[in-house]
């Protein structure tokens, strides 16, 4: 693994108009990351191609516009594909990860879940894998139950291992990197731990697979959730993979046309997966963005992505800890955390420090970030978020770690 060179930086760099924007004279630092990304202008360009060329619906036509859109959806589906080590059957075209685990909460948890059942989650979860589950186990009258997160900002792993009992789990869906504390969790020998006791796997990778390499079948997960505006690609198009068995077993949550084989007056035959799973006229051009992001990320390489987070995570974690009043929380050893550094300043209230920031045109996150639970277990209302990305910079930490000096 060989960590990107400064010219190779400069040059992604350059390939992304919203880091060219000057305000007051002055370049952008965008470290909110974990919110969304940017786009590169080779995204960019393949939609408005999409849109100047090729407009016109799918898997409908018989036209030459028609057929080129749908072989360029088609495409982005291997694309995708390929990219998490799935098979294009497997992959589901959703709005955002918060839609994919609603499927599965909706259309796939009821009908395995009864009374007394447990589903497990954890304690730093995103909302969007909690309130879910919140919905069905009072429809189900099953329990949910939360693995804990400790002193570290890890999960308690021992305790999963009481809480996943083989006698009444049957949903264990965790994240597999928290947004807040960039903690990455064994996902892989949770899932273990849940097929092991006849419990099925879901998990959260909104914050993961923009970041580090991931395979689905090494991590051997029913379930995978993911956003596309988190890496690279469009708002409005995620991914749903699961496994082709556990697709099969679940009814069509949405119904409507491009979903069936064939419509009677009283009866529908549905038709094959993926296609019966996504109902009416999908996000074409957001697909085929999201395809043209994960080139755009396979061509610099994940592997290298990663190194070179990383690194960018240590140097934060190492200037900001060098600094007075600072609370820094989750791991600081970064071999098993993304590049999501939450800290807070004494004294300080945190949205006013990032309203101070934003005047010097560093952007980053404050607020609770959609995990109010684990918040109280932090001890705090809220913090102050700096999430890092491919196109960050040692120079751009720099230019906080000096903005925070000024303000202490």
């Amino acid at each position: 693994m060989t960590n990107l060179t400064i010219n190779e930086i400069n040059n992604i760099r350059n390939d992304f108009p919203y880091l060219q924007r000057k305000i007051n004279g002055k370049r952008i630092i965008y470290f909110d990351n974990g919110a969304t990304s940017q786009r590169p202008i080779q995204v960019i360009n393949e939609i408005s191609d999409f849109y100047k060329s090729h407009n016109a619906n799918i898997h409908r036509g018989v036209h030459r516009l028609s057929l080129e859109a749908s072989n360029k959806y088609d495409k982005a589906r291997k694309t995708v594909a390929k990219f998490i080590n799935a098979n294009e059957d497997e992959i589901i075209f959703v709005r955002n990860t918060t839609e994919a685990i609603n499927i599965i909460s909706h259309a796939f948890a009821p009908d395995i879940l009864k009374p007394e059942d447990a589903i497990i989650i954890s304690e730093m979860e995103h909302h969007s894998n909690l309130i879910p589950w919140q919905i069905v186990s009072e429809k189900t009258k099953s329990e949910l139950k939360y693995i804990p997160v400790t002193a570290e900002g890890k999960l308690d792993i021992s305790k999963a291992e009481e809480l996943i009992s083989k006698n009444s789990t049957k949903i264990v869906s965790v994240a597999h990197a928290s947004n807040v504390l960039g903690t990455i969790n064994d996902v892989k020998k949770i899932t273990k731990m849940a097929h092991e006791n006849g419990a099925f796997s879901i998990v959260d990778g909104a914050q993961s697979v923009p970041h580090i390499k991931v395979d689905v079948k090494d991590m051997n997960c029913d379930f995978l959730a993911f956003s596309g505006h988190k890496m690279l690609g469009p708002f409005g198009i995620g991914v749903l993979y699961g496994k082709k068995e556990m697709l099969e077993k679940i009814k069509p949550f949405l119904t409507g046309g491009g979903m069936i084989s064939n419509v009677e007056k009283y009866k529908t035959t549905y038709t094959q997966i993926p296609e019966r799973f996504e109902a009416g006229t999908p996000n074409v051009s957001g697909a085929i963005g999201l395809g043209a992001a994960v080139e755009y990320l396979n061509k610099i390489g994940m592997n290298r992505i990663e190194e070179h987070e990383r690194e960018l995570t240590r140097y934060m974690l190492e200037e900001l800890d060098k600094l007075e009043d600072i609370f820094i929380y989750g791991p600081k050893e970064i071999e098993n955390k993304v590049g999501v550094v939450s800290f807070n300043i004494k004294n300080k209230d945190r949205d006013d420090v990032g309203v101070y920031l934003s005047d010097k045109n560093i952007y980053v996150r404050t607020g609770h970030h959609c995990a109010q639970p684990l918040m109280k277990v932090l001890g705090v209302k809220g913090t102050i978020r700096a999430s890092l990305y491919l196109y960050n910079t040692y120079e751009e930490i720099d230019h906080m770690i000096k903005a925070i000096k000024e303000l202490i």
